[in-house]
């Protein structure tokens, strides 16, 4: 640990890491119900976030009325409260005890596709079962994980140190270089690059229909390797059934001739998955943003 980790400013974050320390601990049903409450709380809280979802629900669910998106809210709360005490199982629960709680399909053509040699990007999106289905991955099979880097250092640390112990290994999101180096050696990546993004190479690419700012650099990885692309996505079950990850087949003729076109097949897959299971989708995430001022504000 840096010393200066334990200055007063860090005493958050580490009480926090402590908590879900001790949650790990808790059966998954006694979780699931302090998640449950968890977002019910915090829907009723004044917070800024509840404009944030409902303009998401504005804009891309159009076909639902106003009580059908309020019922929504709610239900998107109480799963985004999950998503924060289930966190307690993907930083500090072992993976036998992990992966009791899933069932993978298509995990046999990732296995294929690593004998044969060739790298794998297993690509996900922000839902709220992003950290409990990075760690599904990373139990199951020798996985590198792509994270953003956090502007506290700890966190970084944390996830930089603790996280890379569970897995094959972690890299920061914008490691260009050592994804292209693991993939080129036949290795596993998994990747969610589908947040707002305004950095180098972004690009506006269609989302429910509004182009968005977007980072488009899956097709260059896969240009650049030859890495197989195959989408990752990981549903809450309902009650205490767990959850189901499915991993399908690699997307054909990926990467194309543009890279806007390949990442508007992937938004494409998402958009399918974010209808089919409203409520686990992250619309608390401000996505529909733009790469400059000369577009419209949606949330302003």
């Amino acid at each position: 640990m840096n010393w200066r980790h334990a200055m007063p400013k860090y005493w958050p974050i580490w009480a926090a890491l402590v908590l879900l320390r001790s949650f790990a601990r808790r059966d998954y049903p006694t979780l699931l119900r302090w998640g449950r409450a968890l977002g019910r709380f915090a829907r009723r809280l004044p917070l800024p976030q509840h404009r944030v979802v409902r303009r998401n629900f504005e804009l891309c669910l159009p076909e639902l009325d106003a009580a059908a998106r309020e019922r929504l809210l709610r239900e998107h709360f109480e799963e985004a409260g999950i998503s924060v005490t289930e966190t307690a199982l993907a930083w500090f629960a072992p993976p036998e005890r992990l992966l009791q709680l899933v069932r993978f399909e298509g995990l046999e053509e990732v296995d294929r596709l690593v004998a044969s040699g060739r790298g794998v990007i297993l690509l996900a999106a922000h839902f709220t079962t992003l950290e409990i289905g990075a760690r599904f991955a990373t139990a199951a099979r020798q996985v590198h994980a792509v994270y953003k880097p956090s502007r506290n250092s700890l966190v970084s640390e944390f996830f930089r140190r603790y996280r890379g112990a569970v897995s094959a290994g972690m890299i920061a999101s914008d490691d260009i270089r050592t994804m292209v180096r693991v993939l080129k050696a036949g290795g596993v990546v998994w990747y969610a690059p589908d947040q707002a993004f305004r950095g180098k190479g972004a690009e506006m690419v269609p989302m429910f229909g509004i182009p968005v700012a977007t980072n488009t650099a899956t097709s260059r990885l896969a240009r650049l390797t030859g890495a197989a692309v195959l989408p990752y996505f990981v549903e809450r079950l309902p009650g205490d059934a767990g959850y189901v990850v499915r991993i399908g087949p690699a997307l054909e003729g990926f990467p194309g001739p543009d890279s806007v076109t390949d990442t508007a097949r992937y938004h494409a897959l998402i958009e399918r998955e974010a209808r089919r299971l409203p409520a686990q989708y992250l619309w608390l995430h401000k996505r529909l943003k733009n790469i400059d001022m000369s577009a419209p504000d949606y949330y302003k």
